[in-house]
This record gives C-alpha cells, structure tokens and sequence, in this order.
C-alpha cells in the first residue's frame, strides 16, 4: 500500500474546469483526492441540490468523502460527508441548525482569514478550518497572500486541522504542512489540469513520487 506524504483537497469550479465536470469529478475520485468539496456558488439552491446529487454519487463508486458547500439543508437532506461554510453563513445560524449539523454530518467547516476567525469556527462547532490564501493565486490577482507565519499563527490557536488554501503547488505544498496545515485545497491547478492523475500525485508527493512510504 502506498501512502501519500500530503493530504490534497479538491475545491471544484466546473467554470474553470477544463473538459467535462463530471468526468473531472470521477479523475479525482478515483486517483486518491482525500476529499471533494462542491463549491459552485454561482447556482440557486436547487440547482445545486440537483449537481450535488450527481456528484454524490461519483464519489461514493470511489469511497470519496464529498463535502457540500453553502446550502446547510440541502447536506441535512442529501445526508452527505460534510457541509463547509463561509465563516459569516455559520455564525448567522440558528443554534439549533448548526447543532443539527454538528450532529448529523462528519465533517464541518469554515473558511478563515485571521487567528481570531479561526477562534471563533471552533467555538462553533467546526471540526476543520481552511485557512487563506497564503500564497498569491490567479483566484486572486495581485491580492497579497497571507503568508506561512499566518499559517503558524493560525495553528498555535486551534486544536482542529487546518487546510491551507491559495497558490497551493507540488512544489510549495510541504510548506504549509510545515507551518502547521494538516494538507492543502486546491481549486485551479486540479480543474486545469490535462492528467489529473499526474498532478493530483505530484501534489500528495510534493512533486518528488520517488520518495513515497510503503506501509
């Protein structure tokens, strides 16, 4: 059995996708992406009911945590991995909502962008954060990154895992995990990518797939 040096995260944007979405989706299914999160804000809640379905059911064929994103009741209802939430859509809920939530789904989280918000998700009940961006990204043109020593910052403050998020790369992925992140999200390298395969294992290797564990 081979075992990844990183944990990698898919954040989907099937506008940025090159190809089909669902044919996407089942590459990064089946070639080891720790988790999917279906982020595609774009659509009305029932739309994303629908598009949340089918990808569903692709990441269940691989034993593929998909994570919802945005619409709480549409995670209670499809009974799916996890729910991630922007920071200010978790604290505007009711207590009974985000304790149903907690309850009733594996995996929650928020996105952070300070040590205090990052505070304030695990107070909510968050059992993971993604913390950003620390690199310059195209998502974010000419917006500065945040850095590795928010990262550090951010994990001396909180006991859950952290996911780093923002200019993520094979060659700059051990970094973040140095500076206290559990793994990385990626958005546009993973939906722009020719050979998924490739590059999603150039990113749980840190670019070198010589130096791997066998357990």
């Amino acid at each position: 059995m081979i075992i990844s040096m990183y944990k990698v995260i898919c954040i989907t944007n099937r506008h940025l996708c090159h190809g089909d979405f669902f044919k996407k989706i089942e590459q990064l299914a089946s070639n080891g992406a720790d988790k999917i999160i279906l982020r595609e804000k774009d659509l009305s809640e029932d739309e994303y009911r629908e598009l949340a379905k089918a990808v569903m059911k692709i990441c269940r064929a691989y034993s593929t945590p998909c994570i919802l994103h945005s619409f709480p009741d549409v995670a209670l209802k499809l009974g799916v991995g996890g729910l991630h939430l922007p920071l200010h859509i978790l604290r505007n809920l009711s207590d009974e909502k985000r304790t149903k939530l907690i309850t009733e789904l594996p995996l929650l989280g928020a996105s952070c962008h300070s040590a205090d918000e990052a505070r304030e998700a695990e107070a909510l009940g968050c059992n993971y954060i993604i913390a950003g961006h620390i690199f310059e990204t195209e998502c974010k043109h000419g917006l500065q990154g945040r850095g590795l020593e928010f990262l550090k910052e951010v994990s001396e403050v909180v006991q859950i895992p952290i996911y780093a998020i923002g200019g993520i790369t094979p060659e700059n992925i051990g970094k973040v995990v140095d500076a206290g992140a559990k793994g990385a999200c990626v958005m546009s390298g993973l939906m722009q990518a020719k050979n998924v395969d490739t590059y999603l294992n150039l990113l749980k290797f840190g670019g070198h797939k010589d130096e791997i564990y066998r357990g």
